[in-house]
């Protein structure tokens, strides 16, 4: 569902129709994102609309990005201890 609002704005039915379920079930599921921060919804109508809000996933990827680099320099000082024991 989140790659399918990445390109533009959907409905509902619309990020229900490829997975086989139910407007309910995908409703459900959307408020998993909303309560997430993923999604925002607006009503018009009785029609629903489910945009992406990205600023939540760029922060978990600059959280990721930090600890990915965290990890590379420990694993890599691990790696060189135990390569070269006797030079510690």
């Amino acid at each position: 569902m989140l790659r399918s609002l990445a390109g533009r704005e959907r409905t509902v039915g619309e990020l229900a129709e490829p997975f086989r379920i139910s407007l309910a079930a995908a409703s459900k599921h959307i408020k998993v994102l909303e309560r997430a921060g993923l999604v925002r919804r607006t009503v018009q109508g009785r029609t629903h609309f489910c945009r992406l809000d990205p600023k939540p996933l760029a922060d978990a990827a600059a959280w990721l990005e930090f600890y990915q680099g965290f990890w590379n320099e420990r694993l890599d000082a691990l790696e060189q201890l135990l390569r070269h024991p006797d030079k510690e």
